[in-house]
């Protein structure tokens, strides 16, 4: 398989602040330009888009192409379980909703601390290798977001049972004490399983870089795309067997099979100037959030934090120019029936979720602060 994945957690959508609002026809444009360009897998889960994704999956892609003709990958969402039983249910509604009879690849989602505690009580790899020796799953494995030393446990114990391992993986968080891609990465080697590579533009941040930056890559290769070094930089280590991209509209589709096709690794002088632009970068963003949307599934009072974020990103990094414009974002967000950040009641329901391990509601009120000004 060529190495680029699409990452159907972030598709077009016809109205920005409903994600299940999915612009079908600008799907099924991506699905067959991926296809016809030589590139096969596809990416969902069960909560993605408000736990629409894989309905359109299917519309967009089972229905629409041969079952030989593309790799679908899925996850158990071990967020969600409250038995053993849950387990049985969601896989044949997956498998329903994405209208197939076999996942390519399956994953148990997101084993983090809490969500492992979760898996291992109710035995999900032995639940998932059941359903891969019978023919339903054809490679295991798992995401994971966590700690270096928690990703070890999880193989110490479970490395003969998976495949492969789905990280965080992008040149911002490689050294972060935070996220530890590196880290990971090197425990995954270590236990010489495959790896695909999620985030690796961290949610469309390094798609758009502070000028600095931006001026720094470019002079090397004008013709080159910002998210393109993003890519590049997963898809050009070792052991990394795909690299997703959420790509969100059919151009920004284009750009990455522009490069992608023709896969080249980075050199040591592109690789130099990547982490250069590292330090310019971290100076710049004050909250390095994903935009994966987790945190929104459970607030009782429907803030859309990751807007918030990136607003206040943008605020921030034009800290001595006029707010207006964002406040004026802001509050059309707020009248579209969204809580503002100042009505946040600390529930923590969204720390617990957050794969990036963000105080969010300390976050919340440094937005209040700024864009709710009387």
């Amino acid at each position: 398989m060529k190495k680029l994945g699409f990452g159907m957690m972030r598709l077009p959508l016809l109205r920005e602040d409903d994600p299940t609002s999915i612009n079908e026809n600008e799907v099924n444009k991506m699905v067959d330009l991926f296809l016809s360009s030589g590139f096969n897998y596809f990416d969902t889960a069960y909560m993605y888009h408000n736990s629409q994704s894989e309905n359109y999956v299917r519309k967009c892609l089972v229905e629409r192409h041969p079952r030989e003709s593309f790799c679908l990958a899925s996850k158990l969402p071990t967020m969600f379980l409250k038995s053993e039983e849950d387990q049985e249910r969601i896989f044949n509604e997956q498998l329903q909703k994405c209208g197939v009879n076999y996942f390519d690849y399956y994953l148990l989602h997101n084993l983090s601390v809490a969500n492992y505690e979760k898996a291992e009580r109710f035995n999900s790899f032995k639940f998932a290798l059941a359903k891969k020796e019978a023919g339903f799953i054809k490679h295991l494995g798992f995401s994971f977001h966590g700690k270096a030393s928690e990703l070890e446990k999880i193989l110490e114990k479970h490395h003969s049972e998976v495949e492969f391992v789905q990280l965080q993986i992008n040149y911002i968080d490689w050294e972060s004490e935070n996220v530890e891609s590196h880290k990971c990465y090197d425990v995954a080697r270590k236990y010489n399983k495959k790896i695909i590579v999620m985030e690796p533009v961290k949610g469309g941040t390094l798609a758009n870089l502070p000028e600095e930056a931006t001026k720094l890559l470019k002079s090397y290769n004008s013709t080159l795309s910002i998210p393109s070094w993003a890519i590049r930089f997963a898809a050009s280590l070792d052991g990394v067997m795909m690299v997703l991209s959420g790509m969100s509209n059919y151009e920004q589709m284009k750009d990455n099979l522009s490069y992608m096709t023709e896969f080249e690794p980075l050199n040591n002088e592109e690789l130099d100037l990547l982490f250069k632009s590292v330090e310019i970068i971290n100076e710049s963003i004050k909250i390095k959030c994903t935009a994966c949307g987790y945190c929104v599934e459970k607030c009782p009072k429907k803030i859309n934090i990751p807007k918030y974020f990136n607003l206040y990103n943008l605020a921030t990094r034009n800290f001595n120019k006029d707010h207006s414009k964002y406040i004026q974002e802001y509050n059309e967000v707020v009248d579209l029936g969204h809580g503002k950040a100042s009505e946040c009641i600390h529930c923590y329901q969204c720390e617990k979720m957050c794969p990036q391990h963000l105080p969010i509601t300390k976050h919340l009120e440094d937005i209040a602060k700024i864009f709710e000004k009387k």
